[in-house]
């Protein structure tokens, strides 16, 4: 989903995880690999961190801003399902080519962070098989991904119209962007970008350097899961709810195969889908609530 709220209100799928040793050496150093796979002594404070750092810089940031924005809406006059969050709207009204010059500036700087993350792993000599972001199984990475967005995708709606209707929810708006002809294609990067930053962020990176941290498996993913449904608070109840099971659904498969592939093809069908399908759909169908 649509995480830049506040501008408008490993080589194959059953090697998993273990290609890599990721777990913690001595009490104070986590592994590090070299150019056979080994890993080499590192600080564990370093990567502690790191991970803040790098947290605080992204998704971290945005939770924050979420609980209070959400908080903010709560405490305002007239019901919640009154106000609106909108994800994807003009950034410069009447001015097409601009608009377009800001949300491709938009959507480059958001993927900072997840290019940040992924340098982290380049940095320490592991690569991007690490976290099965690599083109080694594209045909199964696209077709388990777009099952998966099968899946997914009616659940969150379905999530979302019940906390809409019992008035715990926002109205989102997932897209408003004027009618140009560089609508879909801006909306279909918008999706992409946030597949790509939230997958490799909250799911690749964290989930990784927990585990390199001495965490357990089940602390990693409620951990990575809060943290997923946290930045969505801005849209309500159900931006939670629904993006915490979809965390713990992505992250536990993430542990069990290795590969976050799958999982940014499944979110970006996921977003592509509701937005490009709101903008068709709204106010030509009944259920579909709108601003």
């Amino acid at each position: 989903m649509k995480v830049r709220g506040e501008e408008r209100e490993t080589a194959s799928a059953d090697v998993g995880m273990s290609h890599v040793d990721m777990s913690p050496v001595g009490d104070a150093t986590t592994g590090r690999p070299d150019g056979g796979g080994r890993w080499h002594p590192q600080p564990r404070r370093l990567l502690v961190s790191e991970v803040w750092l790098v947290l605080g810089v992204s998704l971290g940031a945005s939770a924050l801003w979420a609980v209070v924005r959400y908080i903010g809406d709560l405490t305002a006059p007239g019901p919640l399902r009154k106000q609106v969050a909108e994800l994807n709207s003009s950034a410069a009204p009447g001015r097409p080519w601009l608009d377009l010059s800001l949300q491709v500036v938009g959507i480059a700087t958001a993927l900072v962070p997840a290019f940040l993350a992924l340098h982290m792993f380049v940095r320490d000599g592991a690569g991007l098989a690490t976290i099965g972001l690599d083109r080694r199984q594209p045909r199964h990475d696209a077709v388990f991904g777009a099952g998966l967005a099968a899946a997914v995708g009616g659940t969150g709606l379905g999530l979302y119209l019940i906390a809409w209707h019992s008035g715990t929810n926002l109205t989102v708006v997932p897209a408003d962007l004027p009618d140009v002809w560089w609508r879909i294609p801006v909306l279909v990067l918008s999706a992409v970008e946030n597949a790509v930053l939230e997958e490799v962020v909250v799911v690749g990176y964290l989930l990784t350097r927990l585990r390199q941290l001495g965490w357990s498996d089940n602390r990693a993913l409620a951990t990575s899961a809060l943290l997923r449904g946290s930045y969505h608070f801005y849209q309500g109840i159900g931006g939670f709810v629904g993006n915490l099971v979809m965390g713990l659904l992505f992250g536990r498969i993430y542990q069990r195969r290795g590969r976050i592939g799958p999982l940014v093809v499944a979110h970006s069908l996921i977003d592509a889908v509701a937005f490009v399908g709101y903008t068709f759909l709204a106010g030509r169908v009944s259920w579909l609530p709108i601003a």
